[in-house]
């Protein structure tokens, strides 16, 4: 059988690179394509071929089709913001509406495109009951999750229209090695992480009692790399990441007994945001016949702050293409050029 090739979208952010990676040790040809706006060169795994450049260029996106006749498509580029995204509407659909689109084109156009496997958010499901289960009508609250449902509705419809097979992901809070901690505005314990390391005190939006599940990346990239492999997969859609629930406010203090800094919290205003998100992993569990439990968070948070250590402090960044100003948390307006 020959090789297949198969193209990673944002494979230069850490969720990304750890999935070109797994494909790698599975023999297959993998093809990075980044923009480098949220991950670095460096993550870009050995053997992988990497081009720069944006799913929002369409005619880049087709070049690569028409060249490399991609097998599969693993889709992980986006600006995964859930908080800002109501504030950059405009750039939150371009990137993660318009250039998905422009791939699932290129797939169809193509049609050596096997199966088309994306990563979704459990964003898609708003205030529903959790634990979250992929029966439940998705009620988005902000347009990430928004524009992620989207994409999961246009891969129903370009199955049902053009034979397109598609998996689907939706993880949540996924941390680990290699993230991009200096990002201010995702990633709650990457911006803990940063914060101890500055020598700052954790900002937590609100009272911090909001409940979460937290996802060590060695739990996610595998099952998503071997997904291809798993014909009950196809058509399908998974929650995929960690079962424990934690509030932010222990999340806090875990993080810091990880980072070996003494706990100070800075508390700044609550914003609009679900208050407890966590999804039952109970069906990818049966397709994908996951044994093992997930990695505990005193784990994860262990490895990734002995990595953070290592990587050092970053200068934390600011989006400065704000689009909407009203009603944006304080923290986030001040240090906004005027």
């Amino acid at each position: 059988m020959a090789q297949p090739t198969a193209l990673v979208t944002g494979g230069a952010g850490f969720i990304g690179a750890n999935v070109a990676r797994e494909l790698l040790d599975r023999n297959y040809r993998v093809v990075v394509l980044d923009d480098l706006s949220g991950g670095v060169v460096e993550n870009v795994p050995d053997g992988a071929e990497f081009r720069q450049g944006s799913i929002g260029d369409h005619v880049l996106v087709d070049e690569l089709f028409a060249e490399f006749r991609f097998d599969y498509v693993f889709h992980l580029a986006a600006y995964a913001a859930e908080g800002l995204s109501h504030f950059i509407k405009r750039f939150n659909y371009h990137n993660n509406v318009i250039g998905s689109i422009n791939l699932i084109n290129a797939a169809v156009n193509t049609g050596t495109v096997r199966c088309f496997v994306f990563t979704s958010s459990i964003a898609v499901y708003g205030s529903n009951q959790p634990p979250m289960t992929e029966d439940l009508v998705p009620e988005p609250e902000d347009p990430y999750g928004i524009a992620k449902f989207s994409i999961e509705q246009e891969l129903k419809v370009s199955h049902a229209m053009f034979g397109l097979p598609y998996i689907v992901f939706r993880p949540h809070n996924v941390y680990g090695e290699f993230q991009n901690i200096g990002d201010r505005y995702r990633n709650v314990i990457g911006i803990f992480m940063n914060q101890a390391l500055r020598g700052e005190p954790f900002t937590i939006f609100g009272d911090g009692e909001q409940t979460r599940a937290f996802s060590y990346i060695g739990d996610v990239a595998p099952v998503i790399a071997r997904s291809v492999e798993t014909p009950a997969a196809y058509n399908e859609t998974f929650n995929i990441g960690g079962d424990s629930v934690y509030s932010v406010n222990v999340l806090a203090a875990d993080t810091a007994a990880a980072m070996g800094v003494p706990l100070s919290v800075n508390y700044l205003p609550a914003r609009q945001e679900v208050h407890s998100a966590y999804a039952s992993h109970d069906k990818a569990r049966k397709v994908f016949d996951l044994v093992d439990p997930p990695v505990p968070l005193a784990d994860g948070l262990a490895r990734m702050a002995a990595w953070a250590k290592q990587h050092g402090p970053q200068e934390p960044s600011v989006f400065e293409a704000v689009e909407v100003r009203r009603n944006l948390p304080p923290s986030w307006l001040a240090v906004l050029k005027n």
